[in-house]
């Protein structure tokens, strides 16, 4: 099985209840597309067969795995996950080998990706939209204010990077771990790091 020395380190980092997760994904990878070749696209983990096919990635409490083509593939889940960008991956949150479909789904899955690169479809570009506006709570906004440079740096980023902030504070269940999340994301606005840095391979600073 020819693998990327890049990805056996991401699953050494990866937190130990997702070293077996997205191991056992790779495997079924692999047993499916004995082509296929791994890289490590965004900062995540992608398996590539006549272009990119899937991808896993493991966070601080969560694995996620998804089709590069999801939105043309035959199941509805993955259909509407894909469409609606509910949630990175299409599998939504796994946090254990028994959240994940049966593996006889899972290869289905993987040779009907590997069709549709065999056939050179492609994903229709999406139609320009008009950009909603981002929601931010009155009181988070008025202690960011109170930093120039990290309230600039809020202001310059795209408007899923400042969701990714608000979503943050927003889910937090007491005061407490508010003013807590809050105090950590200024200190990271205003290094120009966007919510979920760590995760990534490499990101681009805005100041």
């Amino acid at each position: 099985m020819p693998t990327n020395i890049a990805i056996d380190k991401y699953i050494e980092n990866a937190k130990p209840f997702a070293q077996p997760i997205i191991q056992h994904l790779r495997k079924l990878v692999h047993q499916t597309c004995p082509m296929v070749e791994e890289n490590i696209k965004w900062g995540m983990p992608s398996f590539e067969y006549k272009g990119l096919m899937c991808g896993f990635a493991a966070f601080k409490e969560h694995c996620v795995f998804g089709f590069w083509k999801a939105s043309l593939m035959s199941d509805p889940m993955l259909m509407e996950n894909a469409r609606s960008e509910k949630s990175m991956g299409h599998f939504s949150r796994i946090k254990s080998l028994k959240d994940l479909p049966p593996d006889k789904k899972i290869l289905g899955y993987i040779k009907e990706a590997m069709k549709l690169n065999d056939g050179g479809v492609k994903v229709a570009k999406a139609k320009p939209t008009t950009k909603k506006d981002v929601i931010i709570p009155d009181e988070m906004l008025a202690i960011i204010k109170k930093n120039k440079k990290a309230f600039a740096i809020f202001e310059a980023f795209s408007p899923s990077n400042q969701r990714d902030y608000i979503d943050w504070y927003n889910e937090a269940k007491t005061a407490a771990t508010k003013e807590k999340r809050l105090k950590q994301a200024i200190e990271w606005m205003a290094e120009g790091k966007p919510r979920n840095w760590k995760y990534m391979k490499a990101y681009s600073l805005i100041v």
